[in-house]
């Protein structure tokens, strides 16, 4: 097997991994907004900022105040994360999960295009509908499709089991905003009061929606 080279430096960069990380949060904390978050939440914050280079984003936040303590709790207890579509669940280091927890997406279950079909909607909302069985103290993160933070809204307001946390952060230019907006307004609406974190606005996805896990998952950065 050939070993590759090095090739010429050409420029001047750093190149130390710990390095860059230290000083990527350095940045995050000299340039963001964060007082307005929970004070138990700026990790997770600049997690978040920095898995999208968005230092605005902190302006969009809005983080339940007990959403880190109880998304580390389910975490620590063994609860799965259940997951809207593969990246999202791709993105999850599975280093940092304290107790090996399952990361799991329905996106790929054979049950999954039929019921879209019959219901009418998108295949990662009728995915959701899966999550049933496991949604009790789970730890949910959408990421990709606004329909399914819709869906599991529904299915909350319906009375389905209610997980310990929603990250909440579908992305896009058709009922991303809306989604996220019925998110945070979901416990004066039903009186149904999960913690969560979400991102007003149109922005999210999935590697935003990783790294809010990864910060739940381990509070060391």
């Amino acid at each position: 097997m050939t070993v590759p080279s090095r090739p010429n430096r050409h420029y001047e960069y750093i190149d130390d991994g710990p390095a860059i990380y230290a000083d990527s949060f350095a940045v995050i904390r000299r340039e963001a907004r964060l007082g307005h978050l929970p004070a138990n939440a700026e990790r997770l914050a600049v997690r978040m900022i920095h898995g999208t280079g968005q230092v605005d984003l902190a302006d969009d936040l809005v983080i339940h105040p007990d959403l880190v303590p109880a998304a580390r709790a389910a975490l620590q207890a063994g609860a799965p994360i259940l997951c809207d579509a593969g990246m999202v669940a791709a993105g999850v280091t599975a280093s940092r999960l304290p107790r090996g927890n399952e990361v799991l997406c329905f996106l790929g279950d054979g049950r999954v295009p039929a019921l879209a079909r019959e219901w009418g909607t998108t295949r990662t909302a009728a995915a959701v509908s899966l999550w049933e069985p496991l949604l009790d103290g789970a730890v949910v993160a959408v990421g990709n499709a606004p329909t399914a933070l819709f869906h599991l809204l529904e299915m909350l307001a319906d009375g389905a089991p209610r997980p310990a946390a929603i990250v909440g952060c579908p992305v896009g230019f058709v009922g991303a905003a809306e989604s996220k907006q019925a998110l945070t307004e979901f416990a004066g609406r039903y009186g149904i009061d999960v913690p969560y974190v979400t991102a007003r606005g149109r922005r999210g996805g999935s590697a935003m929606t990783s790294s809010a896990l990864n910060a739940l998952a381990k509070e060391e950065e």
